[in-house]
């Protein structure tokens, strides 16, 4: 491993050497726009008309520069701004001119989808060059509003309430925009400055224009900013918004003969609060009561045949605003020390049900939030401060015997009706801070996080507590070109015997491997405590040229699953990264990049597992198509978790290509193609992928997307259990057909800005059907032949669901297995109808739909998708709900 640090770090040496002689970037001046109080005139009515006599109280600002494609030229068509206040607004004028009014792209749209021809301001209010707040009006009227942290991290869960209107005349079109100071954070000085910007989208040219003009590829976007001057005596605004609402729901789906749960239909009225309270301008504090924490689009179907998580996106609104705070990436991936979905996560216990006593369970599919709040904000002098509080209700599953009594008399024995606790009372706690320094070139961060449960019987398995901190930083230098950045972390988890050894022996940590010398299954252990981090330099703005080396480890007992997300522990991982620019448009194309990766691992006892090379280019063409293409080739492949407890297993060598081309996404069809393929030596294991995306938009107020992909992924050595041969560990695997097919269609109706229907469906289906069984021989070795052992016809035979072998063909089952063939089937859809009609508050009228099972792995797709959808019930939800936001 040393010796790779080594070479990459002096391969970095030499390319920092060349690269440095590349043509020095345009340096812009930076500009300064100085705007008026309004004094003694009215102020404007948001109409778009811009004939309101304040606005003659400042003049125009305007010489755009295009910022792409053909950086630092004059744009095909120019901008004007204008922005004045009072004592609780700030006003935005512009005027958009088009030579032709008739080209002007009137799209439509969903809140923050940014169709058609738009113009936007970003404003730096805390003037800290990391962070903004930015604002986009569609020439259609479609509001898009973001958070930009991290010097240029957009985040659309941000929605504050603010107001505008457009207007089309002979020159092109024009703006108004009123955004409340409420809406904004700022300190108390008598004369304010922020950071400005200001964006035009034409759309005819998929032009991008610039207030500030910038160089291709900054290396920020905040800290590049202009100037906003003039703010005086701006009073903080002492915000307060109360968000109560109910929600209606009615639930339909097939009757279960016998089944007291499942009747046919549920009703449930509920209600909560939401409420954001600003403690000062610059700190504001999110309660919730109650929360609703339903959305819109379901999680994508998806099956792991490896055993791991699968990792969801979060979508519920009070934890996705603002997310950006609590966030802290341990490199690479979706592992990080907070992952809100924890919270109200589905109950992890079980019940004691049995059906041969008449039994039946009703379990809850999340928990309970009982309340939750936040208190964040950035403070004038570069605090950024986040805490998090949350406590989840105990979770009971009730158990009720079969509602028909000829059942329950000829029964021997009948159970009794009960509750039995499958989650415990929880209180869970992020506490996040980052501090800038060294003229905001630097920032030092801090996070701790803690999980506390009321352990109760039936819930020993769980852990009673976990706890984990970390540090982060970063510096940058020469103009924000270069960078050092990384993080620490540690974690420390306690609970009973029982909890620890689960989480000894979790796919994460597998410290029962027979193999590894550097850990050991300990079951009278109570506790663990890990480490991990990440270190990386390189190089990340300003010229053409992007590069950098690092390294990230987790230690073997990290556990961050309680409160955050970690897909596997004990390794150590080293990589580089270089990437070439085109930016100035040619006769060919718009735009082009293309890098080289690299990485290697190794794991705690120093095991060198793995390496990988990989090429990627991006071409933008002269006629806004795209070509995304790559490859990579994998020589050494080890893994510590494919056998879930063995010994270590080698796969072949691999190489795979993959290419997606796509047509102009401006036009009102647009298309993509892909293609993904991946083969290992011996045929050890393969994947083909083809991937079609499909938009179409025949109406500005209405736009379709679809998006189809199947998959083949054969592999000879898909693990299947572990069983015991006279004393001897069996690894049984099996040559899987495995194959997926995936549909998602997405349809869009706007009726006017305010007032949208939206339709999400998605079937899916996943097929895995095994044949040619074989055991683990030796686990390491190069030929596959070697590596395993395929079981003879008259050592296995196959009998009412149920595999018997007969190794040592003595005539008696040595050891059984159950058939592993599955097909998965499912169906999820969405029906919203969403209307805010006033701003922040809004009415939705929901139809979600349902379908989940299990189909014949020897059928058809088609004749899975006729048997499994088309011709069972589907679960049905009819939901109202109804928000009003009061603002104090």
């Amino acid at each position: 491993m040393k010796a790779n640090l080594t070479a990459c770090c002096l391969v970095l040496f030499c390319i920092s050497c060349i690269f440095s002689q590349e043509t020095a970037t345009t340096k812009f001046e930076k500009r300064i726009y100085t705007t008026k109080a309004i004094a003694d005139l009215d102020s404007p009515v948001i109409d778009g008309r811009l004939d309101d006599a304040a606005w003659d109280l400042v003049e125009w600002t305007s010489d755009y520069v295009e910022f792409q494609p053909d950086n630092g030229t004059p744009p095909t068509e120019q901008t004007k701004m204008k922005i004045l206040y009072d004592n609780k607004n700030l006003y935005v004028a512009y005027k958009c001119y088009q030579q032709d009014p008739s080209t002007i792209e009137k799209r439509m749209g969903r809140r923050d989808d940014f169709p058609g021809d738009w113009v936007e301001i970003n404003i730096d209010s805390y003037n800290d060059d990391r962070t903004a707040f930015s604002f986009t009006i569609s020439v259609s009227g479609v509001k898009g509003d973001e958070f930009i942290s991290n010097n240029g991290s957009f985040d659309s869960s941000w929605n504050p309430i603010w107001y505008t209107d457009t207007q089309i005349d002979d020159e092109g079109w024009t703006a108004e925009i009123r955004i409340p100071f409420s809406q904004l954070r700022f300190g108390n000085e008598e004369e304010q400055v922020w950071g400005l910007q200001s964006t035009r989208r034409y759309f005819n040219n998929e032009e991008r224009s610039l207030w500030q003009p910038l160089p291709p590829n900054p290396p920020g976007w905040v800290s590049e900013f202009g100037e906003l001057r003039g703010l005086i005596g701006l009073k903080p605004q002492n915000q307060l918004e109360i968000q109560p609402y109910t929600v209606a729901q009615l639930d339909t789906y097939e009757s279960q003969l016998g089944n007291p749960f499942r009747d046919g239909s549920d009703f449930n009225l509920t209600g909560g609060l939401d409420a954001k309270i600003g403690i000062t301008n610059d700190l504001t504090v999110d309660l919730t009561v109650n929360p609703d924490f339903g959305q819109v689009d379901a999680d994508p179907g998806a099956i792991a045949l490896d055993g791991f998580e699968i990792f969801f996106q979060e979508r519920r609104p009070f934890f996705v605003e603002n997310k950006n705070v609590f966030d802290f990436g341990v490199g690479g991936g979706a592992d990080n020390v907070f992952f809100s979905r924890r919270i109200g996560r589905t109950p992890q216990g079980f019940t004691s049900a049995n059906s041969s006593l008449g039994e039946y369970e009703d379990i809850p599919n999340f928990t309970t939030i009982l309340g939750a709040a936040k208190f964040s904000g950035k403070t004038k002098n570069g605090w950024a401060i986040g805490l998090l509080e949350s406590i989840t209700n105990k979770e009971f599953g009730e158990i009720r015997l079969d509602d028909r009594q000829d059942v329950l008399d000829g029964l021997p024995e009948l159970g009794e009706p009960r509750e039995e606790l499958v989650e415990p009372f929880t209180n869970y706690l992020v506490a996040r801070a980052q501090k800038d320094f060294n003229d905001r070139n630097s920032y030092i961060g801090a996070i701790f996080t803690s999980t506390n449960r009321k352990i109760e019987e039936n819930v020993s398995f769980l852990r009673k507590n976990a706890y984990t901190g970390g540090v982060d930083f970063k510096h940058n230098w020469k103009d924000r070109k270069y960078y050092f950045e990384g993080n620490m972390i540690f974690s420390n988890v306690n609970g009973s015997e029982e909890a620890i050894a689960l989480t000894q022996t979790s796919l994460t940590h597998l410290f029962q491997r027979t193999d590894a010398d550097h850990v050991e299954f300990d079951p009278n252990r109570t506790s663990l405590t890990g480490t991990g981090g990440r270190f990386e330099i390189g190089k990340g703005g300003g010229g053409v040229w992007r590069y950098n080396v690092g390294v990230n480890y987790r230690s073997p007992e990290l556990e961050l699953n309680d409160i955050g997300f970690l897909r596997q522990a004990d390794f150590y991982r080293q990589y580089f990264n270089i990437r070439r620019l085109w930016v100035r448009p040619t006769s060919w194309f718009r735009e082009a990049s293309i890098g080289f990766n690299q990485y290697t691992q190794f794991d705690f006892e120093g095991n060198y597992n793995r390496i990988q090379y990989e090429i990627n280019g991006f071409i933008n063409w002269k006629n806004n198509w795209v070509t995304e293409f790559g490859g990579a080739h994998k020589p050494r492949i080890f893994s510590n978790v494919v056998l879930r407890g063995g010994p270590r297993w080698r796969w072949s060598e691999e190489n795979f290509y993959y290419i997606f081309i796509g047509t102009d996404g401006r036009k009102k069809l647009s298309l993509t193609l892909g293609y993904v393929d991946s083969q290992m030596k011996q045929d050890n294991f393969s994947l083909n992928r083809y991937v079609v995306r499909m938009r179409y938009q025949p109406l500005n107020s209405l736009s379709m997307s679809l998006n189809f992909e199947y998959e083949e992924n054969p592999n000879k050595t898909q693990y299947v259990t572990e069983t015991d041969f006279a004393g001897t560990p069996r690894y049984i695997l099996g040559e899987i057909d495995n194959q997926t097919m995936s549909t998602t269609l997405r349809v869009n109706y706007n009726i006017n800005p305010n007032l949208t229907i939206q339709y999400y469906g998605q079937p899916f289906i996943f097929k895995a059907k095994y044949n040619d069984f074989n055991y683990v021989n030796n686990s390491i070795a190069e030929d596959l032949n070697e590596r395993v052992t395929l079981y003879d016809d008259d050592q296995i035979s196959f009998d009412s669901g149920v595999y018997s072998v007969d190794e040592n063909r003595d005539g008696n089952v040595d050891y059984a297995f159950g058939n592993p063939d599955f097909a998965f089937v499912q169906f999820r859809s969405n029906l919203v109808l969403r209307w805010e009609y006033i701003p922040g508050s809004e009415i939705f009228l929901v139809w979600s739909q349902g379908i989940t099972g299990l189909g014949d792995v020897n059928n058809s797709f088609g004749d899975l998708i006729d048997n499994q959808l088309l011709k069972q019930q589907p679960e049905n939800t009819f939901l109202i709900k109804a928000t009003y936001r009061f603002v104090l």
